[in-house]
């Protein structure tokens, strides 16, 4: 593959980590939209579907569930058969499913729709972020560009939702971007076919690379750490983005007194906080995983608590600054396995980080609906806080300088 090509593979999968972000997440404004408790209008619910937030969002947790459970499979079909394969499926399979979720009928019928949604969005995790890595010396700053994108898919989502649902109903909301991502599919394979063509082979070849060179104890360690901080990881990740809308439309106030503004202002924090994957995945591969993970657990904390019962302005300056710490975080598990992880099963080895991640994230949901219903969201803050302090405490576990450096040095040689 020629470097041009290489440049527009990654193009490509940074479309596909919008995509997965984007898609999944268009449930979670299209509930605010239709539920019969919302503060501000948004859309007119079909009459049968009379439910209140806390009632209507249940319906997501099995997509969440597949988006997690299907990594594993997903992670292996691409290290036995193809990564560009999987990839070509992702884009079709997420365009279909999304689009399916339009001509819904019933909320249990959304509910299937969203499912599928999981199950083809859990192909990316494993399998897009592998091929990100794959040849690539330096890990940190490709995977935060990829990360941006992830996120720019997170902003996204609620304000086109939002908007969509204003012009042409809360339906079109889910057909048209499932249809572009269709269409980006069909273009993805005519740059396979152009590719083998020119060099007539399949243009992501599996790289068999080393182990690295640590001792088994060290090595169940780190991956003990990744796998804790990854759970509690996709739990807050997933609890703020997820709910970020629903926050900002009851603690904004007169900041935000439509729909259109809600959309705003969450896809306002989320496109600011991105950038901190760019600062992050930079620090880490010229400074101590365990020092930089460390410190943003830890201010990530502070931050939560201190939402507790914030409103108006001072709701949306600490919703910023706890969504820096939380985009931040998410190359950092990413690079520590790609430097363990050997290239044959790498993709594996992300499914099994993906699926433990979006196991504890199936929980979210409903979660978040309980609390929510019986407490408000400062019930949510304090248990957020509660796991970015776990998080801080597990990072200082995390092997010092030394060993990260033989790990860097390993991975380059992949």
């Amino acid at each position: 593959m020629t470097d041009k090509q290489r440049r527009t593979e990654f193009f490509f999968l940074n479309l596909g980590h919008f995509f997965d972000h984007y898609l999944i997440l268009i449930f979670a404004t299209v509930a605010v939209a239709i539920a019969s408790d919302r503060r501000v209008v948004m859309a007119a619910p079909p009459p049968e579907w009379a439910m209140s937030y806390a009632d209507i969002i249940p319906y997501s947790v099995a997509g969440f569930v597949a988006f997690g459970v299907f990594s594993i499979p997903a992670g292996w079909l691409a290290d036995k058969w193809s990564r560009s394969g999987m990839m070509a499926a992702f884009f079709l399979g997420m365009g279909a499913a999304t689009m399916s979720a339009a001509f819904a009928q019933a909320p249990w019928q959304l509910a299937v729709c969203i499912m599928l949604i999981g199950v083809a969005g859990a192909i990316y995790h494993p399998v897009g972020i592998a091929m990100v890595i794959e040849g690539r010396e330096r890990t940190g700053i490709p995977l935060a560009v990829n990360g941006v994108w992830g996120n720019l898919g997170v902003a996204a989502a609620p304000l086109v939702t939002v908007f969509v649902i204003e012009w042409w109903g809360w339906r079109s909301a889910f057909f048209i971007p499932g249809a572009v991502s269709l269409a980006v599919g069909a273009a993805y394979l005519a740059f396979l076919a152009a590719v083998r063509r020119d060099a007539g082979h399949a243009p992501a070849l599996i790289k068999i690379d080393d182990a690295p060179d640590l001792d088994r104890s060290t090595l169940r360690r780190i991956l003990a750490i990744i796998f804790v901080t990854a759970a509690i990881g996709g739990f807050v990740f997933q609890a703020t983005s997820f709910a970020l809308p629903k926050i900002f439309d009851e603690r904004l106030g007169s900041l935000a007194t439509s729909g259109r503004a809600v959309g705003w202002w969450t896809a306002f924090v989320f496109t600011v906080a991105s950038v901190a994957q760019l600062l992050v995945g930079y620090r880490v591969d010229r400074a101590s995983i365990r020092v930089v993970f460390t410190i943003a657990a830890a201010l990530q904390a502070v931050l939560f608590f201190a939402m507790l019962n914030l409103e108006g302005v001072a709701a949306l300056i600490v919703a910023v600054a706890f969504m820096l710490t939380v985009f931040g975080q998410i190359p950092i598990q990413d690079v520590m396995i790609g430097r363990i992880a050997k290239g044959a099963w790498r993709s594996r080895a992300y499914g099994v980080r993906y699926v433990v991640t979006f196991a504890v994230t199936a929980t979210t949901v409903p979660i978040i609906a309980a609390l929510h219903a019986s407490y408000g969201f400062s019930a949510l803050f304090l248990a957020l806080g509660a796991g970015a302090t776990v998080v801080a405490l597990a990072a200082l576990f995390l092997p010092r300088a030394g060993i990260e450096q033989r790990l860097r040095a390993t991975a380059a040689g992949a």
